[in-house]
């Protein structure tokens, strides 16, 4: 079976603390439940949660989603995102299924990752090594006004923004997340994958595009 994988960056930082935190718990916990009724997300798609403040952790290995359980995630320290970026890259490197003369692979991945502030440490190897990989669509969000949109545009050209970091906008994100998901899982179940933007369900209120 081929997977459609499925990698979440979160910010987990300590300006991340409270209200946020608790909202991308939130919002994982969603995300899992809605795709659990979607026969065809369950049938293909695999999720990793990466979480990154001073260090960077898997939190969640590849995981088919009948199994996938959130992890309780606490926030502090800084934003170690071009660490976050080559953590994605190595782990995808082990963990998707590369295809060969006889059989296919996995699906190139998807991410999506959120952050709120700016990077505290180099980006530049971990965007390097980001941008070798082979990814799907790659979607970063921007919580709240403190982020660094320019360097997210420099890791894809899908940027999205929260005009807050709180509860209903999280929420709205993640939703998104699951609906992109599920429709990226129907897709592949036809053969095709999707490969931008405009063939996601279009964002939620709460989420604008930030045009290059």
């Amino acid at each position: 079976m081929r997977r459609l994988p499925v990698y979440l960056l979160i910010d987990v930082s300590g300006s991340m603390y409270g209200e946020p935190i608790e909202a991308v718990k939130n919002g994982l916990q969603l995300l899992i439940s809605a795709l659990r009724k979607e026969p065809q997300a369950l049938e293909t798609a695999y999720i990793s949660l990466i979480t990154f403040s001073d260090k960077v952790n898997q939190s969640v290995p590849l995981t088919e989603i009948a199994s996938f359980q959130p992890p309780n995630l606490s926030a502090g320290g800084g934003t170690s995102l071009g660490a976050a970026l080559s953590e994605v890259t190595k782990v995808a490197n082990k963990e998707v299924t590369k295809g060969t003369a006889d059989e296919k692979g996995d699906w190139k991945p998807l991410v999506f990752m959120m952050t709120d502030g700016v990077p505290t440490d180099s980006v530049e190897k971990g965007l390097s090594e980001f941008k070798n990989g082979k990814w799907g669509i790659v979607v970063a969000c921007a919580a709240g006004h403190g982020a660094d949109t320019k360097l997210l545009q420099r890791i894809t050209e899908n940027v999205v923004v929260l005009d807050t970091c709180d509860s209903t906008t999280i929420s709205a994100f993640f939703r998104w997340v699951s609906s992109s998901v599920s429709v990226s899982s129907k897709r592949v179940e036809s053969g095709t994958q999707v490969d931008n933007l405009n063939e996601l369900p279009p964002p939620p209120p709460e989420i604008s595009l930030l045009k290059l």
